[in-house]
């Protein structure tokens, strides 16, 4: 299980990301549609000032019981070891253990 301040923090950037979405996305179309180099570079020093962890690239796929980084399916939220037990277990529908 992953310490919880590291799952603290990304809760906090996951609300960040979320907070700023829409300022970012107009900012970048701005800065996409300007000629200008001066007002350009403005955009771009505005779009700097906001919080770094407001960016969505700085966002991590975890898992929702461990909090584990690595090992992770988009599907389930869930890493590897959880999504394994669960299906063994029958609590994933339409999951089962491959034979051939």
């Amino acid at each position: 299980m992953s310490k919880k301040s590291i799952i603290q923090r990304q809760i906090k950037r996951q609300f960040l990301v979320n907070k700023y979405k829409i300022k970012r996305k107009l900012i970048k179309k701005q800065i996409k549609n300007e000629k200008s180099i001066k007002v350009k570079f403005r955009l771009k020093q505005k779009l700097q000032n906001l919080p770094r962890d407001s960016s969505f690239v700085r966002l991590h796929n975890r898992c929702l019981l461990s909090g584990r980084p690595r090992g992770f399916f988009r599907h389930f939220k869930l890493s590897r070891h959880f999504l394994r037990e669960m299906a063994l277990l029958g609590l994933l529908p339409g999951v089962k253990k491959a034979s051939w």
